[in-house]
């Protein structure tokens, strides 16, 4: 990695913390207050590939595969995923969500867009330029 300039270092910092600040923000913005900002990652996971197994949910998530399969015992439990047999490997299960869970996702991405929306009206035209160009390379970062 190319040693970074003062600036580019400021700039690192300043992306860490805006981040942080504004995801424990989102995060009051949930609707379902009983699922932990893990179990709605997990939800959010499915929602985005489907299916999965406890252990490609954990690698998504990045926890363990033991700490995965008791979120994914819990959300089961609360009727949010359901567990099927792997269609190729009887040795291993593949999860999916729930209708309720998707319900669940709809509204707290409505929820919190519609808050970040609020917030983001105090923006300017340049500030919205710089933001739609900055949007795909902050959602390239969040999911490498």
């Amino acid at each position: 990695m190319p040693e970074m300039s003062e600036q580019d270092l400021a700039a690192v910092n300043q992306l860490r913390s805006s981040t942080m600040r504004l995801s424990r923000r989102l995060r009051h913005q949930r609707v379902e207050e009983s699922l932990s900002p893990t179990e709605m990652g997990v939800l959010g996971t499915l929602a985005r590939c489907g299916k999965a197994t406890p252990g490609e949910l954990a690698r998504k998530e990045h926890v363990q595969p033991p700490s995965m399969t008791r979120i994914v015992a819990m959300l089961e439990e609360k009727g949010l995923v359901r567990r099927e047999p792997h269609p190729e490997d009887r040795r291993q299960v593949v999860v999916s969500s729930t209708e309720q869970a998707e319900e669940i996702l709809t509204e707290s991405r409505r929820r919190r867009n519609a808050w970040l929306a609020e917030l983001a009206e105090g923006l300017d035209e340049e500030e919205w330029a710089v933001l739609r160009e900055a949007a795909p390379v902050l959602y390239k970062l969040a999911h490498l």
